[in-house]
């Protein structure tokens, strides 16, 4: 697919002009910039993960955490209660939740809205190991995920250097523009849910990417279509920032108040190891309004699962048998396991 791929636009020119960077994001639905944020800040918070990566298991024993070299042997993705062990040791790592109130994300963000914003609470850290790649995050909107507002913004940055090869992020220019949520199905990748581009005539379905570097960071809107690309290494751990900011008083979506989902953590279970409290809970010093998640597209997409199951489809076997192993609560997946159970699959509790 790289050589399909065109280059992203970098902004560093404007980053000065607060009007021309809502002029771009507005026409081109993303903004990108190299090093804005000092590498130096990048490979401190690479360190100080990777080192906790490599204490739960994930990276080869022996070698510097900073190659990031996987454990093949060990490879989970969200969704996987083994992925959760290990990313809520990662999870509460201070630093890594300050990252996304670093001031140079701070000013960039606020410049292109043309208002003051906050961090949403829930940050995300991805962590996809090679040899995995039909796990790769599909293409998508932000929106069906992270909800509230589609002038959300998110800011995705490697964490260290991402070249193609390792699975950056892809976008589609322009794709914002469909101004709605599109429909989505059932993908394996994680997030679960996959957009057909090609379905709709006013969308380009042009890909642009890059060989990211520690420093540089994508930005754009809820409503942009984009994916991540494959992790096509033979053995080194993709690390990057996922985090999300929104105008202060928008809505929000009362599960953005809450640790990310695979983590299974409470804030309680995260702040004790901090050695600063001004961001804890620093939420609620805001009076942004709470809306209830949309849970019809993660419902839809599990629907569309059992009925590609009863059909043979191999990816959506898989996650109904990840499903039921994973949940803590299976009253709704009667209907999941009634289907493996016709089709002869294992069932595994």
């Amino acid at each position: 697919m790289s050589n399909e791929l065109k280059d992203l636009r970098v902004s560093n020119d404007a980053m000065d002009d607060p009007a021309e960077l809502q002029r771009r994001i507005a026409d081109e639905g993303y903004l990108f910039f190299k090093r804005l944020v000092s590498p130096d800040k990048l490979w401190e918070l690479r360190r100080e993960m990777m080192s906790m990566i490599q204490q739960v298991g994930w990276l080869v024993a022996g070698t510097d955490p900073m190659a990031g070299i996987a454990d093949i042997n060990m490879r989970y993705t969200e969704g996987d209660n083994e992925y959760s062990a290990g990313y809520a040791e990662v999870y509460k790592i201070e630093n890594f939740h300050r990252s996304a109130h670093w001031h140079e994300y701070l000013d960039i963000v606020e410049k292109m809205v043309g208002a003051p914003i906050m961090p949403h609470p829930q940050k995300v850290a991805r962590i996809w190991f090679p040899k995995y790649t039909e796990h790769t995050t599909p293409k998508h909107q932000d929106f069906v995920h992270f909800q509230g507002s589609f002038e959300n913004i998110t800011c995705w940055a490697p964490i260290g250097d991402c070249p193609i090869e390792l699975g950056g992020l892809a976008v589609i220019p322009g794709s914002h523009k469909v101004n709605r949520v599109l429909e989505h199905h059932f993908s394996l990748g994680a997030g679960g849910l996959i957009v057909d581009e090609t379905e709709h005539d006013e969308i380009d379905p042009v890909w642009h990417s890059a060989d990211y570097e520690a420093g540089d960071a994508l930005f754009f809107p809820a409503l942009t279509i984009h994916q991540a690309l494959p992790n096509y290494t033979e053995d080194k751990l993709r690390l990057s920032l996922d985090n999300r900011y929104m105008l202060v008083g928008d809505k929000i979506a009362g599960h953005m108040l809450e640790p990310h989902g695979p983590s299974q953590l409470a804030w309680d279970d995260i702040y004790p190891g901090w050695q600063r409290d001004d961001l804890k809970y620093y939420w609620k010093d805001y009076n942004n309004p709470v809306v209830e998640r949309d849970l019809s597209f993660s419902q839809k997409s599990f629907a569309q699962a059992i009925d590609l199951a009863r059909g043979g489809d191999e990816h959506a076997v898989y996650a109904l048998q990840r499903a039921v192993k994973n949940a803590k609560d299976r009253v709704d997946l009667n209907e999941a396991i009634a289907v493996l159970e016709e089709l002869g699959v294992a069932v595994e509790y």
